[in-house]
């Protein structure tokens, strides 16, 4: 029925969301249809939403508009996070003809295969199937393939911490996990399509464990997936996504720094170096848990990558709170920022609190933090230089280059050739260039494993 349509798909936000496009595509592709780019014609366009920054939520209307530009009889289907949280708000916006909520994305097709073969199907305004966020008490799987040299791995969905900035409970409800045993066949799925690099993701993943229906019992910790995962056959590498500190254990650090395919990669969320506005996020940890995480990173693997997470803006953030923040992260080993700037987000406390940072004021700390990010990520490259890596090269020609990250997350680069891509190699990092990306030559005992 199907056979001859083709379908396109958008995805903002985060890897989790990148899992989860991927997971419905094959969805779409196992009832006949032909997967396109976005920027093709197709029937239908599929765009998975998200809401954590203000800027997401703006860039909706743009590609519902790229998309009509490209084929203005097609079919437009909003899915995700911002089509839970305001289904309304995307139905309104012309063109729009579907918005699922949280749980009805995973029966997208069903949806679309019912309207379509509508007769008089009008396109005033999009059909809302979105159900209360209590009613996602169910997990679905979800994993990315055949997008990137990489797989994302959905291991966890939903959180029940209550930070007050975030909209994610809402749109995303209670923390629940996948089973240890399907984690595994996923995985080895994956491995067996001769991908080398899975990265596990969920929302809160060190949350793991906890089953269907919010039960709060840990069927498995973390840990324990941890070490199963490390002994599935054919992955080269596993990077795990963010995990908040509070849920990083010393024993995971030391499993990571002797584990067979884990890399020593850490991307652990802090948001803000002030213990007052630690308290008002309602984060479940002060700044001197951050500390010790770190430190006991450096102990064990001193070569290993850190990423941050950090707000600026948030409310009550006094110009003594920022730069309690920024000395903070200045003298902290770490190895990279990501910096968001705070915007209020509607039902959630946050909006509602006093000490409102003006936006010019926000937007002037954020420059300052990611000035300070470009000098960590610099200083980090300039002390790899010399050590031997193994990197996994992409598949992307970009501008007669292509691109690597070694398993610390040296971003590298070398002149053009197809015959590197999705291949590891062991090298020697030698110069950074005038792009900040880093050079290199083939180690001496440089082996190639085939992909």
């Amino acid at each position: 029925m199907n056979a001859s349509k083709k379908v396109a798909f958008y995805t903002l936000g985060c890897k989790l969301n990148f899992s989860e496009t991927s997971t419905i595509a094959r969805d779409f592709s196992s009832e006949g249809y032909e997967r396109v780019d976005f920027g093709e014609a197709a029937d239908i366009y599929v765009i998975n939403t998200c809401s954590v920054t203000e800027n997401a939520d703006k860039r909706f209307r743009s590609i519902v508009k790229q998309a009509q530009k490209v084929n203005p009889e097609a079919f437009v289907a909003a899915i995700g996070c911002y089509a839970q949280l305001k289904p309304q708000e995307l139905a309104d916006v012309h063109g729009v003809d579907l918005v699922l909520g949280a749980t009805e994305k995973f029966k997208i097709t069903a949806y679309i295969n019912e309207l379509l073969s509508t007769p008089e199907r009008t396109r005033n305004a999009g059909v809302i199937h979105s159900c209360e966020i209590e009613e996602a008490d169910f997990y679905v799987g979800s994993y990315s393939i055949g997008d990137r040299t990489r797989a994302f791995l959905k291991v966890q969905d939903g959180c029940d911490y209550k930070c007050t900035y975030c909209t994610i409970p809402l749109a995303r409800g209670i923390s629940r996990s996948d089973t240890l045993d399907n984690v595994l066949k996923n995985a080895a799925e994956i491995s067996a399509q001769g991908i080398k690099e899975i990265v596990l993701t969920g929302v809160n993943i060190g949350d793991y464990g906890k089953g269907e229906f919010g039960n709060k019992k840990h069927e498995h910790t973390f840990f324990e997936l941890c070490q199963a995962l490390d002994e599935v056959e054919g992955i080269e590498r596993l990077r795990i996504s963010s995990i908040e500190p509070n849920l990083l254990k010393n024993e995971t650090i030391d499993f990571v720094a002797s584990s067979k395919t884990f890399v020593p990669h850490f991307h652990i969320p802090l948001q803000s170096g002030s213990d007052d506005l630690l308290k008002l996020m309602r984060r479940r940890y002060m700044r001197g848990l951050y500390e010790d995480r770190v430190k006991k990173i450096r102990d064990v693997m001193p070569h290993a990558c850190i990423g941050v997470d950090v707000i600026v803006g948030f409310p009550g953030e006094t110009d003594e709170r920022f730069l309690e923040t920024y000395h903070f992260l200045n003298e902290l080993d770490i190895s990279y920022l990501h910096v968001f700037t705070y915007s209020e987000r509607d039902n959630t406390p946050a909006a509602e609190m006093e000490g409102v940072v003006p936006k010019s004021v926000r937007h002037k700390r954020s420059k300052m933090l990611r000035g300070l990010s470009a000098k960590k990520r610099r200083a980090f490259y300039e002390q790899q230089l010399g050590t031997e890596r193994t990197v996994l090269f992409e598949g992307e020609n970009k501008e007669g280059y292509i691109h690597g990250f070694t398993e610390n997350y040296v971003k590298v680069k070398a002149p053009w050739n197809p015959e590197l891509v999705n291949t590891l190699h062991d090298i020697i990092l030698t110069e950074i260039d005038d792009d900040g990306l880093v050079r290199f030559e083939f180690a001496e005992t440089e082996v190639l494993r085939q992909g």
